[in-house]
């Protein structure tokens, strides 16, 4: 009977340990999103543009990428998403986008009326979201957006 108990026990402190930091009730704020970046040792600048969007800028490996919330009800957002764009000056057909697709999961590219290359990813915040989900999301955005810089050269 000891050992049962001593290994419920165990047991309940494990899980415990492994429980995952939820994110806040409703997804994050601008302010929210910048301070999880600059937890993490990103820079993180956040602008207001001209039309009123709000603009939340950092960079992985030299390459500047977007960070803008969707969903939003007040100030919290129940998702994001990650993207950057290239001007090429329109050498980008839609050929090697579809490549990049078929090849890659989550990370999607695609290119604007001007042939310029984009990439983007959609992440879900809330219901139910976690920092480590999160954590691992930006490890994949931070994976492929040098990998797709590398590929086509930009």
């Amino acid at each position: 009977m000891r050992a049962c108990i001593i290994g419920a026990l165990a047991l309940t402190l494990l899980s415990s340990a492994a429980q995952a930091t939820d994110l806040p009730p409703g997804g994050f704020t601008y302010e929210d999103a910048v301070t999880w970046l600059q937890d993490r040792g990103y820079q993180a600048k956040m602008q207001t543009l001209s039309d009123g969007t709000k603009d939340l800028t950092s960079a992985v490996q030299g390459t500047r990428f977007h960070i803008r919330l969707y969903g939003c009800k007040g100030d919290r957002c129940d998702s994001l998403q990650f993207f950057a764009g290239f001007a090429t000056q329109g050498k980008f057909d839609a050929a090697q986008m579809n490549d990049w697709n078929y090849n890659k999961r989550f990370v999607k590219a695609y290119i604007d009326k001007t042939n310029d290359p984009w990439l983007s990813y959609d992440v879900d915040l809330s219901p139910g979201g976690t920092y480590e989900l999160l954590n691992d999301e930006l490890a994949t955005w931070n994976a492929l957006l040098p990998a797709f810089v590398k590929q086509f050269g930009l």
